[in-house]
């Protein structure tokens, strides 16, 4: 499967985020492996995480609302945020992946959901920091502190992610508040 996944995003995604869908793929390799969960979904939540990353907005919110996904109006103001939930789509459509545990994962990699689960968390900080995405003393905090306690991980990367829109003046999707705080009180 690995296979023909590489293939559809080679011809559906630019180099530049192939690198760091692989980036994605081998720190949750490595994140599952140090919390003895399944290496083989965590490799291939992280390797389909990203499938509807580069969809047109119309497409995300069309196949978004078609799934019953509720929509709010960030969502609709910026459906690239949607991206995570339609990528959990895509490789069931695509791909046929069945297991409830690999969609969740790649569903939550974005904006992450409280409750989530060990490997959706493992997907959510891969994505966050891979080795593509810098080495600031900050990122390189946040990688230390994801392989000591996940949900303090999360809650971090949550406020680094915060601290970013914030500072860039972008929407701030409420889940994301969301999962800061539940992740903070885990």
């Amino acid at each position: 499967m690995r296979a023909k996944v590489l293939a559809w995003l080679n011809d559906n995604v630019p180099p530049k985020r192939i690198q760091h869908i692989l980036g994605v793929e081998q720190m949750a390799i490595e994140l599952a492996g140090h919390y003895q969960l399944d290496i083989d979904k965590a490799a291939q939540s992280g390797l389909m995480h990203d499938l509807a990353k580069y969809f047109k907005p119309q497409r995300l919110l069309e196949l978004a609302r078609a799934e019953g996904i509720a929509i709010d109006e960030v969502d609709i103001a910026a459906p690239h945020l949607l991206h995570a939930d339609v990528s959990a789509i895509v490789a069931r459509t695509e791909f046929g992946v069945t297991d409830p545990e690999i969609l969740q994962a790649i569903a939550d990699h974005t904006l992450g959901r409280p409750g989530m689960s060990p490997m959706s968390c493992i997907i959510f900080l891969a994505d966050t920091l891979e080795p593509g995405r810098g080495d600031t003393p900050e990122l390189q905090s946040l990688r230390q502190l994801s392989y000591q306690n996940l949900h303090q991980a999360v809650w971090r990367a949550c406020d680094y992610s915060l601290q970013y829109l914030l500072s860039t003046r972008c929407l701030i999707h409420p889940r994301t508040i969301l999962t800061r705080n539940w992740a903070m009180m885990n």
